[in-house]
């Protein structure tokens, strides 16, 4: 199929204002002779409108009693009642454009199956942020990650000597735009308990949307979870538990020499690359 005139660029602006946009982000923003966005501060939003005048915000499509999902399609048909005027459209997320932006994949996959040319461009997203400001190296002890409503109603197996990331637990079985109850909160930190134990320690924690603010960090134990103040962009990561279970005969098999793994068989600590540090990953 020939590419029909147009295209579509998502592009997201990081989570800090500003300051973590691409130079390739911002290129295409000037460049657009469409802007449509939906970030999370008006600092960020009036920087994209200096940037192109034609900018148009989409958050007026969220209104009270509207599910999130009719939301989000209202959004992407606007995206691409756009691109179908044949014109560069380029649309602006708050964080990564492919993390938890569904009006973002939809929109890509309808331009493409349209015939228009259409990409996403990549971009700093929370979970970033949240292994730098809690020092969590996923390539250590894994890492998991899982919209909070979805890790319960799926019944998420989960592995506990891997690091588990959670998000969006204020609005945790709430489908409609606005905050979630505390009965819902508590359904989840019920479900951990039964894993980690009530007095497993987790951080809830925010990135931090300005330079001159620091990350919310508060840890708290699983039992009190359920009474804890949240807010729309808290995140919740539970540290590993235990070490994982090392395999000698894999490691023979894939070339590990034996005095690595006779030296790795008595070794916790810091300083072994192959086993996770509870301590260290509760750190900030």
């Amino acid at each position: 199929m020939s590419k029909k005139k147009g295209s579509l660029t998502i592009v997201g602006t990081g989570i800090k204002a500003i300051g973590q946009v691409t130079l390739e982000a911002q290129a295409h923003i000037v460049q657009a002779d469409k802007v449509l966005y939906l970030l999370a501060d008006p600092l960020t939003a009036a920087w994209v409108q200096e940037l192109n005048s034609s900018a148009e915000d989409l958050h007026p499509f969220y209104q009270p009693g509207r599910d999130r999902l009719t939301t989000y399609f209202l959004m992407t048909d606007r995206i691409l009642e756009c691109l179908h005027s044949g014109i560069d459209v380029c649309v602006v997320f708050y964080g990564h454009p492919g993390v938890f932006a569904f009006p973002a994949h939809e929109a890509l996959l309808r331009a493409r199956r349209e015939g228009y040319q259409a990409r996403l461009l990549p971009a700093v997203s929370a979970e970033d942020c949240l292994f730098a400001d809690l020092g969590v190296d996923p390539g250590r002890a894994g890492c998991q990650s899982y919209e909070a409503t979805d890790f319960l109603v799926h019944r998420r197996a989960i592995d506990m000597t891997s690091g588990l990331v959670l998000w969006q637990i204020s609005v945790v079985g709430h489908i409609y735009h606005g905050p979630g109850g505390p009965a819902s909160i508590a359904v989840l930190a019920d479900a951990l308990i039964q894993k980690y134990g009530p007095g497993h320690q987790v951080i809830i924690y925010e990135a931090s949307h300005y330079p001159i603010c620091n990350p919310v960090i508060r840890r708290v134990r699983l039992s009190e979870l359920g009474t804890t103040e949240l807010t729309p962009i808290s995140t919740l990561y539970v540290p590993p538990v235990g070490w994982p279970i090392f395999d000698v005969e894999v490691a023979r098999k894939i070339g590990i020499p034996d005095s690595f793994i006779n030296e790795r068989a008595g070794m916790t600590s810091l300083y072994d690359p192959l086993v996770p540090q509870p301590s260290d990953l509760e750190t900030a």
